[in-house]
């Protein structure tokens, strides 16, 4: 039921932002409904959400040993719930290689420790560990949640108190019942978000705003220990909310995508073109939108640029001439889901760094944003101009590929058979070979690449359309 409460809550906040009544669906079966009193009083049969039963091949001693406890400050691994989670669910689903999958997760073998105050077997996380979007959190709150669609009410305005002495009070901010259900269900929809590659923002279910989430579902508060008021009629502006960015996020992300909405581009990359002091940003789907982080604003953008329309939204103070002068870090997000981050836009679209003379030439070429991190032993920059565009005697007719499991380096092969390295020849012998169209005039148009730490991976593309092999490793790194 808590999960329908999520489905309900965002589906009404996409709305209210105008993006349609679109929300996250999921995996249903054909089963007597469980949603309400009466289908299991009548045994009707519904098509559900389905719960799977993951276990993992640890005890549960070891799932509630304090040292894996998040909330214990003197844990020596509090992030390995994650790790176990992700493996067992991996190991239950058995997903094929590139195959997404998202999972929220409840740990039913959360505890309360009376001895040392802390509820093990608990982890608040979400996030992406490869293919797999997980968000897992504890089974605390679980005896305060409603069981169907008649208990929603009754349970987020049971003013029952906490007893300590059987079940946690959770960062003190479940001193009741129905206090208990609306942090559970809304801490466990913000790990959700974070599956969903949300980051933390400065209000909403992102922030910590989820401990009234009651209020969508109700038109009177009831008394509150975390505030110690005593209540009253809820309006609309103190309803918990999704920030407007999560909503533009959504917007786009295939889980919420509806049957009639357009067939999006194959290529949801996200490009950026510095030159003349500004930044040009394309991509195949079209960009959403723009988020702009400011030099001490941390990691909580409060100031973006929405697509089509460039209305800019802009929540922070006007800022001072000294703040322009602060660093400026932007990321664009594209319709498809691809994402340019930017860590230095002034440095980027600098003269210094944006412009490359090119010898012999009257032109100006300008320079992209640097890939991989160059953090392995031996690495540094390269750099060259095609030949072919120095020289009008010669056309490349070949590109060779040296890869393992990630990209060493890539050779340029002219009909006049002189070669440009770009890197170093390693990985397969030899190496793999992509044949250029000579005859009809096939030239490089650009490259898709897949990094993180290195170059994990490198596509070609041609003016003919084409598009070589993915050579390295497909699944490394991120486009």
């Amino acid at each position: 039921m808590a999960a329908y409460l999520w489905q309900a809550f965002t589906a009404e906040q996409m709305w209210r932002n105008k993006l349609g009544r679109r929300v996250f669906r999921f995996e249903e079966e054909w089963t007597t409904g469980a949603a309400s009193h009466r289908d299991r009083d009548h045994g009707t049969l519904r098509s559900e959400a389905r719960v799977h039963i993951i276990r993992t091949d640890k005890t549960v001693a070891e799932l509630r040993d304090l040292n894996l406890a998040q909330q214990n400050p003197k844990a020596s691994d509090a992030g390995g719930l994650y790790g176990i989670t992700a493996d067992a669910v991996r190991d239950y689903f058995k997903p094929l290689p590139g195959q997404k999958l998202y999972v929220s997760v409840l740990l039913l073998d959360a505890h309360w420790d009376t001895n040392s105050k802390t509820i093990v077997g608990h982890a608040a996380l979400g996030g992406r560990v490869g293919d797999l979007h997980l968000g897992i959190f504890g089974s605390h709150c679980l005896q305060s949640y409603p069981s169907s669609f008649e208990e929603i009410v009754p349970a987020f305005t049971d003013c029952t108190p906490t007893d300590t002495a059987h079940v946690g009070n959770d960062c003190n901010e479940a001193g009741s019942s129905w206090e208990a259900a609306s942090l559970g269900i809304g801490a466990h929809l913000h790990e959700t978000g974070h599956l969903f590659g949300l980051p933390h923002r400065e209000s909403g279910v992102m922030a910590r705003d989820f401990v009234v989430l009651n209020r969508t579902f109700l038109t009177r508060e009831a008394y509150s220990t975390r505030t110690r008021s005593r209540g009253g009629p809820v309006a609309q502006e103190d309803e918990c909310t999704w920030h407007r960015l999560d909503c533009l996020r959504f917007r786009s992300h295939p889980c919420f995508r509806l049957p009639n909405d357009p067939v999006l581009h194959l290529d949801d990359s996200v490009q950026g073109w510095p030159m003349d002091g500004t930044l040009t940003l394309t991509a195949a789907t079209g960009i959403a939108y723009v988020e702009i982080f400011a030099g001490d604003g941390g990691d909580v953008c409060r100031a973006w640029i929405e697509l089509p329309g460039a209305n800019e939204n802009n929540n922070s103070s006007s800022s001072s001439s000294s703040k322009r002068k602060e660093k400026l870090r932007i990321s664009a997000k594209s319709y498809g889901g691809g994402t340019l981050d930017v860590d230095d836009f002034a440095k980027l679209c600098s003269k210094e760094e944006a412009c490359v003379k090119l010898p012999g030439l009257s032109k100006t070429a300008f320079r992209g944003k640097k890939l991989g991190m160059s953090a392995m032993d031996g690495s540094e920059p390269h750099e060259f101009v095609f030949s072919s565009a120095l020289r009008q005697d010669r056309v490349l007719s070949k590109i060779v590929f040296y890869h393992g499991s990630a990209v060493d380096g890539i050779e340029f092969v002219y009909d006049d058979d002189s070669r440009q390295l770009l890197g170093k020849k390693g990985g397969k012998k030899g190496g793999d070979v992509f044949d250029m169209d000579v005859r009809r005039g096939e030239y490089i148009t650009g490259f898709f690449v897949r990094s993180g730490f290195w170059i994990d991976a490198i596509q070609v593309l041609t003016s003919l359309g084409r598009r070589s092999p993915l050579f390295g490793n497909p699944h490394g790194g991120d486009p």
